[in-house]
């Protein structure tokens, strides 16, 4: 998996490619929890390079949106494949966690 980060105003985007699973959620979450800034005031995962994401994917998911939630940070989701967007669906992920179509949309709900 490769995680690559950029900002946008006050906004972390961490974008992800390849699967998210039990093999690399550990270095998912670390990469991603060493990306945050305590000046950063959002964050976006784009997902669209993810293929699959398992239940320890998830997890780290809301493990970041708990942290961005300790420091008042929002967090969105956006570019999910059809199939990313249903386990976001059926696991209630999408009440937790606001997923957006695109980049754009979601820097612009978390004021990127």
């Amino acid at each position: 998996m490769n995680i690559s980060t950029d900002r946008q105003g006050g906004a972390l985007i961490a974008m992800a490619e390849g699967r998210v699973d039990g093999a690399n959620a550990l270095e998912f979450h670390e990469a991603l929890e060493a990306a945050i800034s305590p000046d950063d005031t959002g964050m976006v995962l784009d997902f669209e390079g993810i293929s699959y994401i398992s239940s320890a994917g998830l997890r780290v998911v809301l493990l970041v949106a708990k942290t961005l939630q300790k420091q008042n940070a929002k967090m969105a989701v956006c570019s999910l494949s059809d199939s990313i967007r249903e386990i976001f669906e059926i696991s209630g992920f999408d009440k937790i966690i606001p997923v957006h179509g695109s980049r754009a949309d979601a820097l612009a709900g978390v004021g990127g």
